[in-house]
């Protein structure tokens, strides 16, 4: 008995001793959406996952995706547990309304954080193009069919009073917008993407590109129909050859977590990012856009309770109440 309790504790010895060298009891595994790996969504996550490895204990997988619905369906599905989404994809997710109108919304994910803008950006080498009106008959890359930029495109129109039966529109990606502006098969595009944009700024150093910017009245208009737009001014000379300030409006680049999530965790995952911000910038300069207002004004989803308790602590307010659907 005693050459037992011996041998038992010896083992419970080397037990501790292992977990204390590798660490491995203690963390957690946390697969984490993010978008094709040409993106900003896939390099950028692959910064925060390190940030969340290193000081949350928490070994976060960035893998590349198909970007925001993707996401959050894999949210739902239990596949991840983090993931990337634009802020009005994730409205639609959270409503099941337009791109979830067929598969279905899901509550099954919290807000974390939102991250940076992702700006609605028309741009044109027409010179006949000034303003949005202007687009009316002309032939119009409004993004993949049923994708974030086609809704974006669709909310922008309809504010300005036009319909898809006004222009001629082409559903193409952005590098497929690109080439085809330079080749003048279409006249216009939206890309909706932080600026600055690659394919907006090769179009600009090789071709010269104008931005179509949106006035204080249209602007508003998407807004108040749109909670999840905020108003936007992509700053001059962001672009070679920009010379003016455009005004447009932007969604935003959102961290969402699964809401089974345990609060201490998701708290580790906020600290690991908001306390590190200055180190994250020297390694993405998307880490220069993280600010703990910004990060706090989602209005459409809730955020998780872990997060919450967090910004509380740096003295900021946000919902955690989700309505029953």
């Amino acid at each position: 008995m005693q050459t037992m309790k011996k041998l038992c504790g010896l083992m419970l010895c080397m037990c501790m001793i292992t977990a204390a060298l590798t660490g491995c009891s203690q963390s957690k595994r946390m697969m984490f959406g993010t978008g094709g790996t040409a993106g900003t969504y896939y390099s950028y996550g692959g910064v925060i996952a390190q940030y969340m490895k290193n000081y949350a204990d928490v070994k976060a997988v960035a893998v590349s995706t198909g970007g925001s619905k993707v996401n959050i369906q894999s949210i739902e599905d239990g596949d991840f547990q983090l993931g990337f989404t634009q802020s009005d994809v994730m409205t639609y997710g959270w409503e099941g309304t337009r791109a979830f109108e067929k598969d279905g919304g899901t509550q099954a994910f919290r807000v974390l954080a939102s991250l940076y803008a992702e700006t609605v950006q028309i741009i044109t080498l027409d010179k006949s193009i000034e303003t949005v009106s202007d687009l009316k008959g002309k032939r119009v890359s409004i993004g993949q069919a049923g994708s974030g930029v086609y809704f974006n495109a669709i909310d922008v129109l309809e504010a300005a009073d036009i319909g898809l039966e006004d222009i001629k529109p082409q559903y193409q990606s952005f590098e497929d917008s690109k080439e085809a502006l330079k080749d003048g098969r279409i006249d216009a595009a939206f890309i909706v993407a932080g600026p600055p944009t690659t394919a907006i700024t090769e179009l600009a150093t090789t071709n010269g590109v104008k931005l179509i910017g949106l006035d204080n009245e249209l602007q508003a208009k998407i807004i108040e129909k749109c909670p999840y737009y905020k108003a936007y001014a992509i700053p001059a000379g962001t672009y070679p050859g920009q010379d003016d300030e455009i005004r447009t409006v932007t969604v935003e680049a959102t961290l969402i977590v699964s809401a089974d999530a345990d609060e201490k965790t998701v708290y580790d995952l906020t600290a690991a990012i908001f306390d590190h911000i200055e180190d994250i910038t020297k390694e993405n300069a998307k880490g220069q856009e993280l600010d703990l207002n910004t990060a706090t004004d989602i209005m459409t989803v809730p955020y998780h309770k872990g997060a919450a308790k967090y910004y509380e602590e740096k003295g900021y307010t946000v919902n955690t109440e989700a309505e029953a659907k």
